[in-house]
């Protein structure tokens, strides 16, 4: 039987071998399996010619088969593919249309500035002044806009977050798209917000250390009772890098990991809250500092001067950047409360005001369900939906509601059900929520090669079915809808919020297909706005910010490997050495 039949075959026979319960007879399959492959291509290797089209999902297979890639790895160890699967501290990149970081970078950094450092982190964090820093912080992203609008020189702020998208990433994912355009340093080029120059553009690295690490809360009173004062946040330089693609004399500093002392590594919450909110603080915050006392954030003040006010996301509705969009929550998980402040409903922040409501919000969460989860959203959690509780749902679709909601919809697709519920949001001069997504919560993980087959990460393997393809909408289709409806409604401005959360998703299980597949729709988002903003012929004023929130593991070694199947080192990767497991 041919090479070709194993090796496409592949993803399902892991699947098959995950699934079952025993683990000595899934490492005997997975044995067997290699044994197979092994002397179907012994003793020969494989030709660039026999290699599948989709050679970026070949080669993260393969290194997760061997725990061992020649192009790169995750983590600390250049011997294994993966010793690491959450946040870093690394730089994160920024770029800027419409406007510039002049006011926050080099001689402006407040990471230069002893008393601005104690005023942001609450004391002077060690070893974190620098007088030769460059980079700005994650609260500047929230000056910068509060700027913009306070100038009255823009209309139209767009806050655009990858979740997780660090350069390193980046760089795989923009020396894909190019088709073999190799940098290594600097702002790069290859994707559209690296090579866009229609409008002033701007490019930067910030900070995204939080304040501090862990606060015990009061879910149901949402109180935070004590704060961790053992981990704090802060950067050092000399250990992390002046700049993002340096990968840091230390990774383990970057990890989290150093001794006798280190510095927080954030969470999505906390770095949210600092972009939209301007404040350091603990992770699993929602808009509240370290005593838990709300703080507005920027959609919310511009909305009270007359702006409209969208978000959109392709993980859940109120997952933790989506969320710091609008809300105010001293936990993170407490997902039903977060989707009520941003529609508008009665929260256990707010039981008796609740706040105005955005006026798009699109994302997913759809079909995810619990008995009961109460232990992280407390005790006004209602069974059912676990991002939105089916008591608001019913309130969501009478007649005389605010908001027309679509959702996924068997049989029906997606961007068509989407569309529909612009048409009639439009009509009727109603707001728009849309609810849709696969298991786990999120859209379908498109995969480098604009596929929606995704091989194994080193936590887990997602597959789809038909339907979960049809009925689901694109990020760069969310973002259309929601500009669509915010144009109609727009009066004094507009401010939306775009998050392709995937891109952290991916990261965290180490799958560099499902990486680069999720930045590469991020990057279509972002032509959504700047083919709107050029159709208006508005960019005078608007400012658009492409971000992340933070960054991961990946450690790219040969980053040559992604500019063509070719390439000596893919093909290296996909030798008959490489096909063999190791399981200690």
């Amino acid at each position: 039987m041919p090479l070709g039949f194993f090796y496409r075959h592949l993803n399902a026979i892991e699947c098959a071998v995950q699934n079952l319960v025993v683990s000595h007879f899934q490492r005997q399959c997975r044995c067997f399996i290699a044994v197979v492959l092994c002397a179907a291509i012994a003793p020969a290797t494989l030709s660039a010619q026999s290699i599948d089209k989709d050679w970026v999902r070949d080669l993260q297979t393969t290194a997760v088969l061997n725990k061992n890639a020649a192009w790169g790895y995750w983590g600390s160890s250049p011997r294994r593919y993966s010793n690491w699967t959450s946040h870093t501290n690394r730089l994160i990149p920024v770029y800027i249309f419409g406007g510039n970081l002049n006011d926050y970078m080099g001689p402006h950094s407040l990471y230069r500035n002893e008393q601005q450092l104690r005023e942001l982190y609450g004391e002077l964090p060690q070893q974190t002044l620098n007088p030769q820093a460059e980079y700005l912080d994650q609260t500047d992203l929230y000056r910068l806009q509060l700027s913009a609008w306070k100038s009255g020189k823009k209309k139209y702020i767009f806050l655009l977050i990858a979740d997780g998208m660090d350069w390193q990433t980046t760089q795989a994912a923009a020396i894909y798209r190019s088709g073999g355009q190799i940098y290594r340093e600097g702002r790069g080029n290859g994707m559209a917000i690296q090579d866009y120059k229609n409008a002033d553009t701007d490019f930067g690295w910030m900070v995204t250390s939080a304040s501090h690490a862990s606060v015990k809360i009061d879910i149901n009173a949402q109180r935070v009772l004590s704060a961790d004062a053992e981990m704090t946040g802060g950067y050092n330089a000399e250990l992390g890098g002046n700049v993002p693609w340096a990968n840091g004399a230390s990774q383990e500093y970057l990890m989290g990991q150093t001794k006798p002392w280190k510095h927080l590594v954030t969470d999505s919450a906390s770095s949210a809250s600092s972009m939209t909110a301007g404040l350091k603080t603990y992770n699993s915050a929602i808009n509240v500092d370290v005593q838990g006392r709300e703080i507005e954030p920027i959609a919310r003040q511009v909305q009270a001067a007359g702006w409209s006010i969208g978000v959109v996301t392709s993980v859940p509705i109120s997952h933790a950047t989506p969320a710091c969009a609008y809300s105010n929550n001293v936990d993170r998980d407490d997902y039903q409360d977060l989707t009520r402040d941003l529609l508008g409903i009665p929260s256990a922040f707010r039981h008796t005001t609740p706040l105005t409501g955005v006026d798009v919000l699109i994302g997913c969460g759809w079909g995810e369900h619990r008995s009961d989860d109460r232990g992280g959203q407390g005790n006004n959690f209602v069974p059912g939906n676990r991002y939105l509780a089916e008591t608001d749902r019913q309130l969501l679709i009478q007649s005389d509601s605010p908001y027309f909601l679509c959702e996924r919809t068997s049989g029906m697709p997606g961007n068509q059900v989407l569309q529909n519920g612009v048409e009639l949001s439009l009509a009727n001069r109603r707001r728009l929520l849309g609810f849709f997504g696969t298991q786990g919560g999120h859209l379908p993980y498109r995969t480098a090669d604009g596929d929606y087959r995704p091989t194994r990460g080193v936590v887990r393997m997602d597959q789809y079915t038909a339907a979960d393809i049809l009925e689901n909408p694109t990020l760069p289709q969310m973002t259309r809808a929601a500009l669509q409806v915010l144009d109609s409604r727009k009066d004094q401005g507009i401010w939306l919020m775009v998050e392709s959360g995937d891109v952290d998703w991916a990261n965290h299980n180490n799958n560099i297909d499902d990486s680069i597949g999720a930045v590469l729709s991020f990057d279509e988002a972002f032509l959504e706005i700047v083919h709107w903003i050029e159709s208006k012929n508005v960019w005078d004023e608007s400012l658009v910010i492409v971000t992340a929130d933070h960054g991961h593991g990946l450690i790219l070694t040969d980053p040559t490997v992604f500019s063509a199947p070719s390439d000596s080192s893919a093909t290296h990767e996909l030798n008959a050495r490489s096909i063999i497991v190791d399981d200690q």
